[in-house]
């Protein structure tokens, strides 16, 4: 029988008035892994339902309702794999999550439905979709506006290409989009290290500031990369950032605490 932990030993901060806890977690579709040779012996789950995945997911559920905003990546919006259930409506109902969204990034029918998720406790003021440049097609990044038009929250949720020369137009696409914000929150599974050609990229078109270099997410077994990341521009003070030992995926969850300014109208 797996114990799921208590509140108190997941390490959150307690919550102070303007502050936003934040969560990016790749949860690979609510498959577990605890070794490299499972990525052969548990490969069928990527393609069948098992009931192993929503014990995994209610673990997720769980963590992610100590924070304000989740954004997923790896999650099934409702194929036979996922016994055809939308995983991000799963989550935001076990979490009581009041606003969610999912995005269909890659459509296989039946056989999957990849996509990135948010869960929110303020409601977005407006999303939209931002297809991102690939051979492969099928990647795009959620943009949302939290707030005025005029003065806004602006936060990123993308999963990122595996290869560098795709992960380099990727992230150029959408530093033509965030670039001139002054409140902007990027998050989710970048595939790429903090001292990567296509992050010092990043950090030098936006405000973004640069990442904590010692927070590896991957794999969670064993973290050794350093691919999963929250960055913010310096108008959204840090008070907190960690790493959770958290192992219901093969990725490690990434959280992290920040103040939102007085002329932000978010709450």
């Amino acid at each position: 029988m797996t114990v799921v932990p208590e509140l108190q030993d997941i390490h959150i901060q307690p919550q102070s008035e303007r502050t936003l806890r934040l969560l990016s977690y790749n949860i690979q579709v609510g498959i577990g892994g605890s070794r490299l040779r499972d990525y052969v012996t548990k490969s069928w789950k990527h393609i069948l339902p098992h009931a192993q995945t929503y014990e995994n997911l209610d673990q997720i559920a769980h963590l992610a309702s100590a924070y304000d905003v989740v954004a997923l990546q790896e999650v099934d919006a409702g194929s036979l794999r996922s016994s055809f259930i939308n995983q991000t409506e799963y989550l935001a109902h076990k979490a009581l999550f009041p606003y969610w969204k999912h995005q269909l990034n890659r459509n296989l029918g039946h056989i999957a439905k990849h996509s990135n998720g948010l869960l929110s406790r303020f409601k977005p003021e407006e999303i939209t979709h931002l297809k991102l440049p690939g051979v492969i097609p099928g990647r795009q990044a959620m943009v949302v506006r939290y707030g005025s038009v005029e003065n806004p929250l602006i936060l990123v949720i993308m999963h990122l290409a595996l290869g560098q020369r795709a992960r380099q137009r990727q992230i150029s696409s959408v530093c033509d989009i965030i670039g001139h914000y002054e409140h902007v929150i990027l998050m989710g599974d970048l595939n790429c290290q903090p001292d990567s050609r296509e992050m010092n990229y990043l950090l030098k078109q936006t405000q973004l500031c640069e990442p904590t270099h010692d927070l590896k997410t991957f794999p969670s077994w064993r973290p050794k990369k350093r691919i999963d990341h929250i960055l913010v521009t310096p108008s959204l003070k840090v008070n907190d950032v960690h790493v959770l030992d958290y192992p219901y995926s093969d990725h490690l969850p990434i959280a992290m605490n920040i103040q939102i300014p007085e002329n932000v109208d978010i709450f």
